[in-house]
Protein backbone atom coordinates (compact mmCIF):
# COMPACT_ATOMS: atom_id res chain seq x y z
CA UNK A 1 0.00 0.00 0.00
CA UNK A 2 1.44 3.39 -0.36
CA UNK A 3 1.29 6.47 1.11
CA UNK A 4 -1.73 7.68 2.78
CA UNK A 5 -4.09 10.22 0.56
CA UNK A 6 -6.29 11.18 3.20
CA UNK A 7 -5.09 14.86 4.15
CA UNK A 8 -5.08 15.62 0.60
CA UNK A 9 -7.97 17.47 1.55
CA UNK A 10 -10.03 20.20 2.64
CA UNK A 11 -10.81 20.99 5.83
CA UNK A 12 -14.35 21.83 5.86
CA UNK A 13 -14.45 17.76 4.56
CA UNK A 14 -13.96 16.99 7.83
CA UNK A 15 -15.77 19.05 9.46
CA UNK A 16 -18.76 18.30 7.65
CA UNK A 17 -17.96 14.38 8.60
CA UNK A 18 -17.84 15.38 12.38
CA UNK A 19 -21.31 17.38 12.33
CA UNK A 20 -23.28 14.30 10.60
CA UNK A 21 -21.83 11.50 12.63
CA UNK A 22 -22.60 13.59 15.54
CA UNK A 23 -26.35 13.85 14.07
CA UNK A 24 -26.11 10.60 12.74
CA UNK A 25 -27.13 11.19 9.14
CA UNK A 26 -23.62 10.55 8.30
CA UNK A 27 -24.64 6.77 7.69
CA UNK A 28 -27.39 7.63 4.65
CA UNK A 29 -26.59 5.88 1.57
CA UNK A 30 -25.75 8.79 -0.54
CA UNK A 31 -24.64 9.44 -4.17
CA UNK A 32 -22.13 12.02 -5.10
CA UNK A 33 -21.41 13.13 -8.97
CA UNK A 34 -18.12 14.59 -10.66
CA UNK A 35 -19.26 16.55 -13.32
CA UNK A 36 -19.12 19.83 -14.88
CA UNK A 37 -21.84 22.21 -16.02
CA UNK A 38 -19.76 23.31 -19.09
CA UNK A 39 -16.69 22.97 -21.20
CA UNK A 40 -13.87 24.83 -20.53
CA UNK A 41 -14.51 28.50 -22.98
CA UNK A 42 -14.88 27.63 -26.63
CA UNK A 43 -13.35 23.93 -26.17
CA UNK A 44 -15.46 21.28 -28.18
CA UNK A 45 -14.87 18.78 -26.12
CA UNK A 46 -12.87 17.66 -23.20
CA UNK A 47 -10.74 13.87 -22.40
CA UNK A 48 -11.37 12.07 -19.37
CA UNK A 49 -7.88 11.16 -17.68
CA UNK A 50 -6.69 10.26 -13.92
CA UNK A 51 -8.99 7.65 -13.64
CA UNK A 52 -6.10 5.34 -12.92
CA UNK A 53 -4.05 7.84 -10.15
CA UNK A 54 -7.86 8.41 -8.65
CA UNK A 55 -8.55 4.71 -7.56
CA UNK A 56 -4.64 4.77 -6.69
CA UNK A 57 -5.75 7.76 -4.48
CA UNK A 58 -8.75 5.98 -3.42
CA UNK A 59 -7.44 2.56 -2.37
CA UNK A 60 -5.01 4.72 0.08
CA UNK A 61 -6.95 6.84 1.55
CA UNK A 62 -6.69 5.71 5.07
CA UNK A 63 -5.66 7.73 8.38
CA UNK A 64 -2.26 6.99 10.13
CA UNK A 65 -2.59 6.75 14.16
CA UNK A 66 0.02 10.27 13.19
CA UNK A 67 -2.66 11.66 11.10
CA UNK A 68 -5.50 11.12 13.75
CA UNK A 69 -3.15 12.70 16.39
CA UNK A 70 -2.34 15.64 14.23
CA UNK A 71 -6.28 16.21 13.29
CA UNK A 72 -7.39 15.51 17.22
CA UNK A 73 -4.07 17.70 18.23
CA UNK A 74 -5.29 20.75 16.03
CA UNK A 75 -8.96 20.39 16.89
CA UNK A 76 -10.14 19.94 13.44
CA UNK A 77 -12.28 16.70 14.60
CA UNK A 78 -13.41 15.36 18.26
CA UNK A 79 -12.84 12.07 19.71
CA UNK A 80 -15.62 9.76 18.16
CA UNK A 81 -14.96 11.44 14.75
CA UNK A 82 -11.08 10.16 15.19
CA UNK A 83 -12.09 6.85 16.29
CA UNK A 84 -13.99 6.82 12.99
CA UNK A 85 -11.15 8.27 10.91
CA UNK A 86 -8.72 5.57 12.32
CA UNK A 87 -10.79 2.78 10.49
CA UNK A 88 -11.60 3.98 7.65
CA UNK A 89 -11.73 2.34 4.41
CA UNK A 90 -14.30 3.46 1.63
CA UNK A 91 -16.61 0.61 1.01
CA UNK A 92 -18.56 1.75 -1.39
CA UNK A 93 -19.81 1.55 -5.41
CA UNK A 94 -17.77 3.94 -7.89
CA UNK A 95 -18.59 4.10 -11.39
CA UNK A 96 -17.10 6.32 -13.68
CA UNK A 97 -16.28 6.95 -17.35
CA UNK A 98 -12.99 5.22 -18.24
CA UNK A 99 -9.93 6.83 -18.66
CA UNK A 100 -9.32 7.78 -22.01
CA UNK A 101 -12.77 8.87 -23.04
CA UNK A 102 -14.51 12.36 -23.87
CA UNK A 103 -16.68 14.06 -21.53
CA UNK A 104 -19.40 17.21 -22.28
CA UNK A 105 -21.12 19.55 -20.31
CA UNK A 106 -23.14 17.65 -17.44
CA UNK A 107 -21.29 14.19 -18.22
CA UNK A 108 -21.37 12.01 -14.74
CA UNK A 109 -17.62 11.30 -15.43
CA UNK A 110 -17.59 9.79 -11.84
CA UNK A 111 -20.89 8.45 -9.27
CA UNK A 112 -19.86 7.47 -5.81
CA UNK A 113 -22.59 5.78 -3.71
CA UNK A 114 -21.90 4.73 -0.24
CA UNK A 115 -22.59 6.48 2.89
CA UNK A 116 -22.64 10.18 3.29
CA UNK A 117 -19.82 9.71 5.75
CA UNK A 118 -17.25 7.94 3.71
CA UNK A 119 -18.03 9.36 0.38
CA UNK A 120 -17.97 13.36 1.35
CA UNK A 121 -14.13 13.33 2.44
CA UNK A 122 -13.26 12.03 -1.14
CA UNK A 123 -14.11 15.19 -2.34
CA UNK A 124 -11.06 17.17 -2.73
CA UNK A 125 -8.64 14.16 -3.55
CA UNK A 126 -10.79 13.25 -6.78
CA UNK A 127 -11.48 16.91 -8.14
CA UNK A 128 -7.54 17.52 -7.62
CA UNK A 129 -7.09 14.65 -9.50
CA UNK A 130 -9.58 14.99 -12.33
CA UNK A 131 -9.67 18.82 -12.67
CA UNK A 132 -5.74 18.65 -13.48
CA UNK A 133 -5.31 15.63 -15.22
CA UNK A 134 -8.14 16.47 -17.65
CA UNK A 135 -7.24 19.80 -18.17
CA UNK A 136 -3.62 18.26 -19.72
CA UNK A 137 -4.95 15.64 -21.41
CA UNK A 138 -7.84 17.68 -23.22
CA UNK A 139 -4.93 19.97 -24.31
CA UNK A 140 -3.36 17.21 -25.45
CA UNK A 141 -5.31 15.43 -27.85
CA UNK A 142 -6.03 19.06 -29.00
CA UNK A 143 -2.57 18.87 -30.11
CA UNK A 144 -1.89 15.35 -30.79
CA UNK A 145 -4.74 15.23 -33.38
CA UNK A 146 -3.76 18.30 -34.66
CA UNK A 147 -0.06 17.04 -35.65
CA UNK A 148 -1.80 14.51 -37.43
CA UNK A 149 0.85 11.44 -37.68
CA UNK A 150 3.71 12.86 -36.91
CA UNK A 151 4.53 12.14 -32.90
CA UNK A 152 4.60 14.76 -30.02
CA UNK A 153 6.63 14.54 -26.73
CA UNK A 154 5.75 15.76 -23.60
CA UNK A 155 8.60 17.91 -22.17
CA UNK A 156 7.17 20.61 -20.35
CA UNK A 157 8.41 19.04 -16.49
CA UNK A 158 10.31 21.97 -16.02
CA UNK A 159 7.33 24.65 -16.54
CA UNK A 160 5.27 22.76 -13.49
CA UNK A 161 5.23 21.31 -10.35
CA UNK A 162 7.38 18.28 -9.76
CA UNK A 163 4.23 16.22 -9.20
CA UNK A 164 2.05 17.72 -11.60
CA UNK A 165 5.02 17.02 -13.56
CA UNK A 166 4.58 13.41 -13.64
CA UNK A 167 0.97 13.65 -14.10
CA UNK A 168 1.09 15.31 -16.61
CA UNK A 169 3.31 13.05 -18.57
CA UNK A 170 0.53 10.52 -18.29
CA UNK A 171 -2.27 12.13 -18.58
CA UNK A 172 -0.52 13.68 -22.19
CA UNK A 173 0.16 10.16 -23.35
CA UNK A 174 -3.45 8.93 -22.55
CA UNK A 175 -4.58 11.57 -24.99
CA UNK A 176 -2.05 10.67 -27.94
CA UNK A 177 1.58 11.61 -27.13
CA UNK A 178 4.02 9.56 -27.89
CA UNK A 179 6.51 9.90 -25.49
CA UNK A 180 7.44 12.54 -22.47
CA UNK A 181 10.91 14.03 -21.46
CA UNK A 182 9.65 12.58 -17.15
CA UNK A 183 11.58 9.53 -16.09
CA UNK A 184 9.07 9.28 -12.95
CA UNK A 185 6.23 8.79 -15.59
CA UNK A 186 8.00 6.01 -17.07
CA UNK A 187 9.43 4.18 -14.21
CA UNK A 188 5.84 4.78 -12.11
CA UNK A 189 3.33 4.63 -14.99
CA UNK A 190 4.95 2.83 -18.09
CA UNK A 191 5.38 6.08 -20.10
CA UNK A 192 7.88 5.95 -22.57
CA UNK A 193 10.93 8.70 -22.38
CA UNK A 194 12.74 9.98 -25.20
CA UNK A 195 15.78 12.85 -24.88
CA UNK A 196 18.86 13.80 -26.30
CA UNK A 197 20.93 16.68 -25.24
CA UNK A 198 20.37 20.76 -24.93
CA UNK A 199 22.12 23.78 -25.41
CA UNK A 200 24.65 23.11 -22.65
CA UNK A 201 26.00 20.17 -23.55
CA UNK A 202 27.62 22.22 -26.56
CA UNK A 203 28.66 25.22 -25.10
CA UNK A 204 30.41 22.63 -22.86
CA UNK A 205 33.08 22.02 -25.84
CA UNK A 206 35.02 23.94 -27.32
CA UNK A 207 33.55 23.41 -30.65
CA UNK A 208 30.41 22.65 -32.07
CA UNK A 209 31.77 19.23 -34.14
CA UNK A 210 33.09 17.77 -30.54
CA UNK A 211 29.99 18.03 -29.07
CA UNK A 212 28.82 16.36 -31.88
CA UNK A 213 31.13 13.77 -31.67
CA UNK A 214 30.79 13.17 -28.44
CA UNK A 215 27.09 12.51 -28.79
CA UNK A 216 27.71 10.08 -32.00
CA UNK A 217 30.31 8.45 -29.78
CA UNK A 218 27.69 8.03 -26.93
CA UNK A 219 24.66 7.33 -28.20
CA UNK A 220 25.33 6.42 -32.26
CA UNK A 221 23.88 7.96 -35.34
CA UNK A 222 20.79 7.28 -34.73
CA UNK A 223 20.90 10.13 -32.26
CA UNK A 224 19.20 13.59 -32.37
CA UNK A 225 21.62 16.52 -33.06
CA UNK A 226 20.33 20.56 -31.52
CA UNK A 227 21.65 22.09 -34.39
CA UNK A 228 20.66 25.98 -33.34
CA UNK A 229 22.95 26.80 -31.08
CA UNK A 230 25.14 28.88 -33.46
CA UNK A 231 24.66 28.84 -37.26
CA UNK A 232 22.06 26.48 -37.99
CA UNK A 233 23.74 25.54 -42.00
CA UNK A 234 27.09 25.14 -40.54
CA UNK A 235 25.79 22.80 -37.79
CA UNK A 236 23.64 21.00 -40.15
CA UNK A 237 26.97 20.33 -42.39
CA UNK A 238 28.91 19.48 -39.29
CA UNK A 239 26.47 17.07 -38.31
CA UNK A 240 25.80 15.33 -41.82
CA UNK A 241 29.90 15.16 -42.33
CA UNK A 242 30.32 13.11 -38.82
CA UNK A 243 27.63 10.80 -38.94
CA UNK A 244 27.05 10.27 -42.46
CA UNK A 245 23.80 10.52 -44.23
CA UNK A 246 21.80 8.16 -41.30
CA UNK A 247 21.37 10.86 -39.05
CA UNK A 248 18.74 9.90 -36.95
CA UNK A 249 17.42 13.53 -36.45
CA UNK A 250 17.81 17.39 -36.37
CA UNK A 251 16.35 19.31 -33.75
CA UNK A 252 15.37 23.05 -34.08
CA UNK A 253 14.29 25.23 -31.07
CA UNK A 254 14.62 28.56 -32.11
CA UNK A 255 13.53 31.05 -34.66
CA UNK A 256 10.93 31.05 -38.02
CA UNK A 257 10.12 27.04 -37.23
CA UNK A 258 7.91 26.84 -40.73
CA UNK A 259 10.86 28.42 -42.85
CA UNK A 260 13.80 27.22 -40.98
CA UNK A 261 12.42 23.58 -41.50
CA UNK A 262 11.88 23.78 -45.29
CA UNK A 263 15.68 25.02 -45.36
CA UNK A 264 17.39 22.27 -43.17
CA UNK A 265 15.50 19.92 -45.35
CA UNK A 266 16.38 21.30 -48.49
CA UNK A 267 20.33 20.69 -47.08
CA UNK A 268 19.78 16.99 -45.76
CA UNK A 269 18.44 16.24 -48.84
CA UNK A 270 21.31 17.90 -50.73
CA UNK A 271 23.60 15.74 -48.21
CA UNK A 272 22.27 12.55 -49.29
CA UNK A 273 20.47 12.45 -45.63
CA UNK A 274 16.78 12.05 -47.02
CA UNK A 275 15.64 9.95 -44.18
CA UNK A 276 16.84 12.32 -41.51
CA UNK A 277 14.15 13.44 -39.66
CA UNK A 278 13.84 17.17 -38.35
CA UNK A 279 12.28 17.69 -34.98
CA UNK A 280 11.08 21.12 -33.95
CA UNK A 281 10.58 22.31 -30.28
CA UNK A 282 10.10 26.16 -28.78
CA UNK A 283 6.68 27.32 -27.25
CA UNK A 284 4.29 25.02 -29.51
CA UNK A 285 1.29 24.83 -28.96
CA UNK A 286 -1.96 22.83 -31.38
CA UNK A 287 -1.83 26.48 -33.16
CA UNK A 288 1.61 26.56 -33.66
CA UNK A 289 1.78 22.55 -34.51
CA UNK A 290 -1.41 23.33 -36.85
CA UNK A 291 0.78 26.09 -38.38
CA UNK A 292 3.61 23.84 -39.01
CA UNK A 293 1.09 21.08 -41.43
CA UNK A 294 2.87 22.01 -44.33
CA UNK A 295 6.30 22.54 -43.11
CA UNK A 296 8.38 19.22 -44.10
CA UNK A 297 9.03 18.40 -40.15
CA UNK A 298 8.74 14.87 -38.35
CA UNK A 299 7.84 15.82 -35.07
CA UNK A 300 7.17 18.30 -31.90
CA UNK A 301 8.43 18.78 -28.96
CA UNK A 302 5.64 20.35 -26.40
CA UNK A 303 6.42 21.99 -23.04
CA UNK A 304 5.03 24.57 -21.31
CA UNK A 305 1.51 24.96 -22.98
CA UNK A 306 0.48 21.23 -22.53
CA UNK A 307 1.17 21.38 -18.51
CA UNK A 308 -0.94 23.92 -18.15
CA UNK A 309 -3.70 23.29 -20.59
CA UNK A 310 -3.07 25.54 -23.15
CA UNK A 311 -5.21 28.06 -21.56
CA UNK A 312 -7.29 26.02 -18.96
CA UNK A 313 -5.69 24.31 -16.47
CA UNK A 314 -8.40 22.92 -14.96
CA UNK A 315 -11.90 21.79 -16.30
CA UNK A 316 -14.36 23.22 -13.18
CA UNK A 317 -15.60 19.88 -12.01
CA UNK A 318 -17.66 19.53 -9.10
CA UNK A 319 -17.99 16.95 -6.88
CA UNK A 320 -22.07 17.11 -5.63
CA UNK A 321 -24.72 15.24 -3.45
CA UNK A 322 -27.34 14.20 -6.05
CA UNK A 323 -29.27 11.58 -4.31
CA UNK A 324 -29.46 10.25 -0.38
CA UNK A 325 -31.23 8.09 1.67
CA UNK A 326 -35.32 9.36 2.44
CA UNK A 327 -36.50 8.29 5.90
CA UNK A 328 -38.48 5.18 3.90
CA UNK A 329 -34.71 3.85 3.00
CA UNK A 330 -35.20 4.73 -0.68
CA UNK A 331 -33.12 7.18 -2.40
CA UNK A 332 -34.15 10.81 -2.27
CA UNK A 333 -33.24 13.11 -5.45
CA UNK A 334 -31.31 16.74 -4.00
CA UNK A 335 -30.05 19.44 -6.00
CA UNK A 336 -28.61 22.89 -5.44
CA UNK A 337 -30.61 25.36 -6.64
CA UNK A 338 -28.15 28.36 -6.59
CA UNK A 339 -28.46 30.82 -9.67
CA UNK A 340 -25.95 30.35 -12.18
CA UNK A 341 -24.58 27.12 -9.82
CA UNK A 342 -27.87 24.90 -10.03
CA UNK A 343 -27.08 20.95 -10.21
CA UNK A 344 -29.63 18.00 -11.79
CA UNK A 345 -30.12 16.06 -8.94
CA UNK A 346 -30.73 12.01 -8.81
CA UNK A 347 -28.44 9.11 -9.87
CA UNK A 348 -27.15 9.19 -13.73
CA UNK A 349 -26.48 7.01 -16.63
CA UNK A 350 -24.50 8.08 -19.57
CA UNK A 351 -25.12 7.13 -23.53
CA UNK A 352 -23.11 8.18 -26.48
CA UNK A 353 -25.55 8.63 -29.10
CA UNK A 354 -24.06 7.80 -32.37
CA UNK A 355 -25.98 7.72 -36.12
CA UNK A 356 -26.18 4.69 -38.76
CA UNK A 357 -22.24 5.45 -39.91
CA UNK A 358 -21.29 5.10 -35.92
CA UNK A 359 -20.52 8.94 -35.59
CA UNK A 360 -21.60 10.48 -32.09
CA UNK A 361 -24.26 12.77 -32.47
CA UNK A 362 -25.33 13.30 -28.55
CA UNK A 363 -24.13 12.68 -24.83
CA UNK A 364 -27.30 11.49 -23.55
CA UNK A 365 -27.74 11.44 -19.68
CA UNK A 366 -30.39 9.37 -17.93
CA UNK A 367 -31.86 10.42 -14.50
CA UNK A 368 -32.38 7.17 -12.69
CA UNK A 369 -32.58 5.06 -15.55
CA UNK A 370 -30.11 3.94 -18.23
CA UNK A 371 -30.90 5.62 -21.82
CA UNK A 372 -32.23 3.31 -24.23
CA UNK A 373 -30.38 2.67 -27.78
CA UNK A 374 -32.58 4.48 -30.36
CA UNK A 375 -31.62 1.79 -33.05
CA UNK A 376 -29.89 3.87 -35.36
CA UNK A 377 -26.39 1.92 -35.76
CA UNK A 378 -26.43 -1.48 -35.26
CA UNK A 379 -23.66 -4.12 -33.54
CA UNK A 380 -20.28 -2.09 -33.29
CA UNK A 381 -21.93 0.98 -34.61
CA UNK A 382 -24.70 1.07 -31.67
CA UNK A 383 -25.10 3.40 -28.71
CA UNK A 384 -22.26 3.02 -26.34
CA UNK A 385 -23.07 3.09 -22.64
CA UNK A 386 -20.36 5.16 -20.62
CA UNK A 387 -20.13 4.82 -17.30
CA UNK A 388 -18.28 1.32 -16.32
CA UNK A 389 -17.59 -0.02 -12.61
CA UNK A 390 -14.63 1.45 -10.78
CA UNK A 391 -14.71 0.59 -7.22
CA UNK A 392 -17.05 -2.55 -6.02
CA UNK A 393 -18.00 -2.67 -2.69
CA UNK A 394 -14.73 -1.08 -1.48
CA UNK A 395 -12.65 -2.93 -3.96
CA UNK A 396 -10.75 -1.30 -6.85
CA UNK A 397 -12.46 -3.11 -10.22
CA UNK A 398 -11.50 -0.67 -13.19
CA UNK A 399 -7.59 -0.72 -12.97
CA UNK A 400 -6.48 -1.68 -16.66
CA UNK A 401 -2.90 -0.62 -18.92
CA UNK A 402 -2.36 2.83 -19.61
CA UNK A 403 -2.17 1.65 -23.35
CA UNK A 404 -5.97 0.61 -23.26
CA UNK A 405 -6.95 4.28 -21.84
CA UNK A 406 -4.44 5.47 -24.67
CA UNK A 407 -6.47 3.52 -27.72
CA UNK A 408 -9.50 3.64 -25.75
CA UNK A 409 -9.12 7.57 -26.45
CA UNK A 410 -8.18 7.63 -30.26
CA UNK A 411 -11.35 5.25 -31.07
CA UNK A 412 -13.51 7.85 -29.01
CA UNK A 413 -12.07 10.52 -31.27
CA UNK A 414 -12.30 9.52 -34.23
CA UNK A 415 -15.99 8.81 -33.89
CA UNK A 416 -16.52 12.44 -33.39
CA UNK A 417 -17.45 14.93 -36.33
CA UNK A 418 -15.54 16.81 -38.59
CA UNK A 419 -16.23 19.65 -36.37
CA UNK A 420 -14.14 18.50 -33.61
CA UNK A 421 -11.33 18.79 -35.08
CA UNK A 422 -11.75 22.81 -35.47
CA UNK A 423 -9.05 24.79 -33.48
CA UNK A 424 -11.48 27.73 -33.07
CA UNK A 425 -13.35 28.58 -30.43
CA UNK A 426 -16.76 27.06 -30.62
CA UNK A 427 -19.54 25.57 -28.83
CA UNK A 428 -19.28 21.79 -27.40
CA UNK A 429 -19.17 19.43 -30.60
CA UNK A 430 -22.10 17.18 -29.00
CA UNK A 431 -25.21 18.57 -27.06
CA UNK A 432 -26.11 17.06 -23.49
CA UNK A 433 -29.79 15.98 -23.33
CA UNK A 434 -31.05 14.66 -20.41
CA UNK A 435 -33.65 11.52 -21.15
Amino acid sequence: MGSSTSLFTDHYELTMLRAALAAGTGSRRSVFELFSRRLPEGRRYGVVAGVGRALDAIENFHFTDEQVSFLLREKVVDEPTAAWLADYRFSGDIWGYPEGELWFAQSPVMVVEGTFAEAVILETVLLSIYNHDCAIASAASRMSWAAGERPCIEMGSRRTHEGAAVASARAAYVAGFAASSNLEARMQFGVPTTGTSAHSFTLLFDSEEQAFRAQVDSLGVGTTLLVDTYDIKEAVASAIEITGPSLGAVRLDSGDLGVLAHEVRAQLDSLGACETRIVVTSDLDEFAIASLAAAPVDGYGVGTQVVVGSGHPTCGFVYKLVAREGADGELVSVAKKSKDKASVGGRKYALRRRDAAGVARAEVIGIGHQPADDGQGVGDLADRSLLVPLVSRGEIVGREPLAASRQRHLDARAELPVQAQQLSRGEPVLPTIFD
